[in-house]
């Protein structure tokens, strides 16, 4: 069966709340806290349109979360359960935020991760993104990063 990306749902929240906590669970040690998306109000966020989920049949395997800026998309969240980790799903769903980014017509697609998931940075540079700038917010020592969109 193919994995599908359809816009979540009110029933969904609960499900993309746990995956967000197993996903990010393995950064706890080394930036010595929970990560933002651990504590995040999915609810709220799917309320909004912002969260789309990856699902194979019944099952959510990823998601992400999109907002809008006015020069840019920006990909506040993508998470793969711990189990769909190593299938490609990570990077489908980037490709998928920017597809979308393409799509409202915008040619540049913005996120930020945490400086000590240094995977994560690694993964987006591979994917065409190129660090921007850091800084601390929330209390959280960020990196920045964006890709143009050809």
């Amino acid at each position: 069966m193919t994995p599908v990306l359809r816009p979540a749902v009110a029933g969904d929240a609960n499900t993309v709340r746990a995956l967000a906590r197993a996903a990010y669970a393995q950064y706890v040690p080394d930036i010595g806290r929970e990560p933002g998306p651990m504590a995040e109000d999915y609810a709220a966020r799917v309320a909004e349109g912002a969260v789309q989920v990856l699902v194979e049949g019944d099952k959510i395997l990823g998601f992400i979360v999109l907002f809008e800026d006015s020069d840019a998309l920006l990909l506040d969240n993508v998470a793969v359960a711990p189990d769909a980790q190593g299938r490609g799903f990570g990077r489908l769903l980037v490709e998928a935020a920017e597809a979308e980014a393409r799509a409202l017509g915008h040619d540049r697609i913005r996120l930020y991760t945490h400086v000590r998931m240094t995977a994560n940075i690694a993964l987006y540079t591979r994917l065409g993104f190129r660090e921007t700038r850091r800084v601390t917010e929330k209390g959280f020592h960020r990196v920045y990063m964006e890709k143009r969109l050809g």
